[in-house]
C-alpha cells in the first residue's frame, strides 16, 4: 500500500471513531451544525437514517440524485501577499504546517480547500505595489516573478503538497504602469499598443509560476475591471476591449504556447451582467473564454443564472468576498454568507467559491491602500502567530470539508423558510448543505426517495448532513 493511501486509510479509521474526523470515503452518516450563537461550531451530531419517516408530518427536503447538475471544482480563499507574509513570517514552522493542514488537509477535520486564488503581482493586500515588469521594455526582458518566489509560491506549494487536487486561479490588479494610460498601476486603462505585449506578460507568468511548482488552472485578465481604486493597483477595462484582447492576444497565445489554462472573464461584481455578456457575445473572443467569474459586492447573486442562461456552455466561479468590520457580528455574517455564497452562488450555477484573503493580522492588514477593515477566513496574530478562527471558516467548512472535488450538484425540493443545497461526491455518498435563517427551531425531514432522517435546526443556524445512499 503506497503511503498516501496507507495514511487516507489511516484517517478514515478515525473518523470511523468519532464524527469530527468526517470527510472519508467510509466515514459514518452524520450532521455537522455551526449555530449563529457559536454554542456549536461545525459541532458532530448522529444522523439516522431510516427506509422511512411515516407520520412526522415535518416538512421534507428531498435530495434527486437523478438530476445532476454542474460539476464541483472546490471551496476555497485566495493566498495573497498579505496572507503569504503572515504565514511564513510570523508564524513558527510547526504553526505553519497546523494552519494548512487545517485549511487545505481533510484529515482530523481540515477544512479541505480544493480551490484556491493568487495576484499576478500587486493587490491592495500586499506590503508594496508592483508589477512582474517594472522596466519599461516591451521586450519583457527584466521579466521575473522573483517578488512572489519568497512567500507566496512556497505557500501554494506547502497547500498542494497537503491537497494535490488544489486548483489555483491567477489575477492581475494591474498591467505594469508603463503600459498603461496613467503611467502608474494607479487607476488607468491598457494602451492598445501594449494589448500583444500584456497578452505576453500573463502567458509569461503561466509558465514562471508553473517552473516554480504553482498551476495556473484558471486566469482572469483583470481583478474589478469596471472600478480604478485610487490607493492601490487597477486598471478599468470595458468588455469591448477584453473581448479583443481575449479573442485576438491572449486566447490564440497561450494556444501556441500549449498551455491549457482557462480563462475566465469579468472577475468582478453581480451588478453588471452586460458586461461579462459583452464579452461573450463576441464571435472571436468567445471560444477562448472557458466561463465567468463573479464577486459580491454589489448586485444579486441571481446574476451568474442569467449569464448562465443565454451561454450554458460556459463556466461559473464566485471568486471573491471579504468579510470585514462592517458586519454587526457572528451570526448575521455567518448567515448571510451561507446563504448567498456556499447555498445562492451554488443554486446559480458556481462550480467553485472563494472568499478573499485566507487570512490576514489583528490589525486587518498587512496591505498598500484599500481595505482598512476586511476580515480573513482566519485571523494570525502577527507577533504570536495564534490563529483565531473567524465566521467565513466556518460558513466554508460547511461545504468544503464535505464535498468534493468532482462532486455534482444535484436537485433539491425543499419547503419555505429552509435554504439548501444537495451534492453527490463522485464516491456516491450524498452531502445536504442546510441553512434555517429564521429565529426560531426548524424541525424537517430530510433525504432521498424512501429513505429519510428527521433532524432539527436551531436558529440562524447551518447544517451538512452526509450519508450513503440506498443501498
Amino acid at each position: 500500500m503506497k503511503r498516501r493511501d496507507r495514511l487516507w486509510a489511516s484517517a478514515c479509521a478515525m473518523a470511523l471513531a468519532t464524527l469530527a474526523a468526517a470527510g472519508c470515503a467510509s466515514a459514518p452518516d452524520g450532521g455537522w451544525v455551526t449555530s449563529g450563537d457559536r454554542s456549536r461550531l461545525l459541532t458532530p451530531e448522529r444522523l439516522v437514517m431510516k427506509a422511512e419517516v411515516a407520520g412526522s408530518g415535518a416538512p421534507t427536503i428531498l435530495l434527486d440524485p437523478d438530476a445532476p447538475l454542474q460539476t464541483v471544482v472546490g471551496f476555497g480563499a485566495a493566498v495573497t501577499d498579505a496572507t503569504a507574509h503572515l504565514i511564513q513570517t510570523r508564524m513558527t514552522p510547526s504553526q505553519r504546517d497546523a494552519l494548512l493542514r487545517d485549511l487545505f488537509g481533510r484529515e482530523n477535520g481540515g477544512l479541505g480547500f480544493d480551490f484556491t486564488r493568487v495576484t499576478i503581482g500587486a493587490s491592495d493586500f500586499s506590503l508594496s505595489h508592483y508589477s512582474l515588469a517594472d522596466a519599461e521594455d516591451p521586450s519583457l526582458a527584466g521579466f521575473s516573478t522573483v517578488p512572489m518566489a519568497a512567500e507566496v509560491f512556497p505557500t501554494v506549494r506547502q497547500a498542494l503538497a497537503i491537497n494535490p487536487e488544489l486548483k489555483v486561479m491567477a489575477t492581475p490588479w494591474s498591467a505594469p504602469g508603463w503600459m498603461k494610460t496613467t503611467g502608474s498601476m494607479i487607476q488607468g486603462e491598457l494602451k492598445p499598443e501594449y494589448y500583444s505585449t500584456y497578452a505576453d506578460y500573463l502567458t509569461r507568468y503561466i509558465s514562471a509560476a508553473a517552473d516554480a511548482g504553482v498551476p495556473t488552472d484558471y486566469i482572469s485578465i483583470q481583478n474589478e475591471p469596471d472600478f480604478e481604486p485610487d490607493s492601490y493597483p487597477g486598471m478599468r477595462w470595458g468588455a469591448e476591449g477584453r473581448a479583443r484582447f481575449i479573442g485576438r492576444d491572449l486566447g490564440p497565445r497561450l494556444e501556441r504556447a500549449g498551455l491549457e489554462t482557462k480563462i475566465l472573464d469579468w472577475d468582478h461584481n453581480w451588478d453588471k451582467p452586460e458586461q461579462p455578456l459583452g464579452v461573450l457575445n463576441d464571435p472571436v473572443a468567445r471560444p477562448y473564454v472557458s466561463g465567468v467569474a463573479w464577486h459580491c459586492y454589489a448586485g444579486d447573486v441571481a446574476a451568474q443564472s442569467r449569464v448562465f442562461d443565454a451561454y450554458p456552455d460556459k463556466d461559473v466561479f464566485f471568486t471573491e468576498c471579504s468579510g470585514g468590520d462592517w458586519a454587526s457580528g457572528f451570526k448575521d455574517s455567518f448567515v448571510w454568507t451561507m446563504k448567498s455564497l456556499i447555498i445562492g452562488s451554488v443554486e446559480n450555477h458556481a462550480r467553485g467559491v472563494l472568499m478573499w484573503n485566507i487570512a490576514l493580522d489583528e490589525n486587518h492588514g498587512p496591505h498598500a491602500g484599500g481595505c482598512s477593515d476586511c476580515r480573513g477566513v482566519v485571523t494570525i496574530d502577527s507577533r504570536t502567530g495564534a490563529v483565531q478562527r473567524n465566521q467565513e471558516y466556518y460558513a466554508f467548512g460547511h461545504a468544503s470539508r464535505f464535498v468534493r472535488q468532482g462532486a455534482r450538484r444535484v436537485a433539491v425540493s425543499k419547503p419555505e423558510g429552509l435554504e439548501a443545497v444537495g451534492f453527490v461526491n463522485p464516491d456516491g455518498r450524498r452531502v445536504l448543505v442546510v441553512l434555517n435563517a429564521s429565529d426560531v427551531e426548524a424541525r424537517f425531514q430530510i433525504g432521498e426517495d424512501r429513505l429519510r432522517a428527521v433532524v432539527a435546526l436551531p436558529p440562524a443556524s447551518a447544517a451538512t448532513y452526509v450519508w450513503s445512499g440506498p443501498r
